[in-house]
């Protein structure tokens, strides 16, 4: 048996464990993982380090060493995701439908664990905190394969893990890094039906059209983030600032920041210049339209490519539409599903722009950063899902189970 295998045989062998464990036992176990993660935290950036100098040499974008790295800040946030998933109510056990025979059988359905999670993802080591934690409230287990560019960082919070499970009542193979990065060994893990219940990819668009083309192991697909914000004709100037502003600025590199502004033609004629000057004295390179870049000269003549594209950093394509129908035929065509605002003073066209548009998160006056496990009241997540079947968004703790019918009899048989 090759490493996938083994770890494999070892998370599926420790999932058979962790159904006798109760919400305090793990509850009691994620905060050892929290506690630990900040006592190590000295050593863990010191490894983090080694990922960000590696990265350099390598040309990575400032974008992509800044989802890699990681400081004192980042890991007390991640500690704190940690405990604010103690806090949430565990699913497993939810009695989701309870059914009475007249021939006296009683039928529940509970909510179960769905027993080993893959995940595989890119240049987070966030992400091997935040699947632990959830996968391990969750009564899961959890096989991780990160990526080359965080190796280091994702062996040292795994090693964290594994020094305070040791001190818990979870089983320490219950989480399972797979060191080797190579394309062989991900290809393993897409094949690994035999230890393996579902792959969840987090990463950018080629990596998760490729599980979702090679997988044999069900999926559940995390979409690359090309969000839109639509300014309507009626929209607040200065909210619309505000907004835009924050969804492309806050944090550039992450999938909830936006990539594409679509301007309503009359707002534009009144305002535009001047959200462009705002996001051009911040760095964000503009590409657009026709009239917009003949109307604003800081701007670069936008490709039909530009319209489909994720930057992940400051750069953001604009586009002037007649009406909400236009924005959200454009958003339809060329988003990803993910998160997707409009800014309007009109309740009837929020109303047809949050009916009419095809993604998990769509805002009425708010920036798109709120899609987040965090914001929306989950502590951490696993992904946000694109999807429509299973799970949708933001992804807490109930997206990471399965449903199993419990039958109680009193000697019945069938005719």
């Amino acid at each position: 048996m090759n490493e996938v295998q083994v770890k494999g045989k070892k998370a599926q062998d420790a999932s058979y464990q962790m159904t006798a464990l109760t919400e305090e036992e793990k509850n009691q176990a994620l905060r050892l993982i929290a506690e630990q993660i900040v006592d190590d935290s000295a050593s863990i950036i010191v490894e983090n380090q080694k990922d960000i100098e590696s990265g350099r040499e390598k040309g990575l974008s400032e974008a992509v060493l800044d989802r890699i790295f990681l400081d004192e800040s980042r890991i007390k946030g991640m500690a704190e995701g940690i405990r604010q998933v103690t806090e949430l109510n565990d699913p497993i056990g939810e009695i989701l439908e309870t059914i009475e025979k007249e021939n006296g059988l009683f039928i529940e359905k509970r909510r179960v664990p769905i027993g080993v999670v893959g995940m595989i993802y890119e240049a987070r080591p966030n992400v091997t905190i935040d699947a632990a934690a959830l996968t391990l409230k969750t009564g899961n287990t959890v096989i991780l394969r990160g990526s080359s560019s965080a190796k280091f960082s994702n062996t040292a919070l795994v090693k964290s893990i594994h020094q305070a499970l040791g001190k818990s009542s979870i089983p320490v193979d219950a989480v399972q890094l797979v060191e080797d990065t190579s394309r062989e060994t991900a290809k393993e893990l897409f094949r690994l039906n035999e230890f393996l219940d579902v792959l969840i990819p987090r990463g950018g668009k080629n990596l998760i059209d490729t599980v979702v083309r090679e997988s044999t192991v069900p999926v559940i697909e995390t979409g690359a983030g090309n969000c839109h914000i639509y300014i309507d004709e009626s929209a607040n100037p200065k909210m619309a600032e505000e907004i835009v502003l924050n969804a492309k600025l806050q944090r550039p590199s992450v999938c909830n920041a936006i990539e594409s502004l679509l301007i309503h033609r009359v707002w534009f004629e009144k305002h535009g210049v001047v959200l462009l000057e705002q996001l051009k004295d911040n760095n964000v390179e503009i590409f657009a339209d026709e009239i917009v870049d003949e109307a604003f000269p800081g701007a670069k003549a936008a490709t039909e490519e530009d319209w489909y594209t994720e930057y992940l950093g400051l750069t953001v394509s604009v586009k002037l539409v007649d009406d909400v129908k236009k924005a959200i035929k454009h958003i339809n065509k060329y988003g990803t599903r993910h998160s997707e605002a409009i800014i309007t003073e009109n309740d009837s066209h929020a109303t047809m722009f949050q009916q009419g548009v095809d993604a998990a998160a769509v805002y009425h006056n708010a920036s798109t950063r709120f899609t987040d496990g965090f914001e929306f009241g989950y502590g951490a997540e696993i992904g946000i899902s694109t999807q429509k079947l299973h799970a949708r968004g933001p992804m807490g703790l109930p997206a990471l189970t399965s449903s199993k019918f419990f039958i109680k009899g009193n000697g019945q048989v069938r005719n």
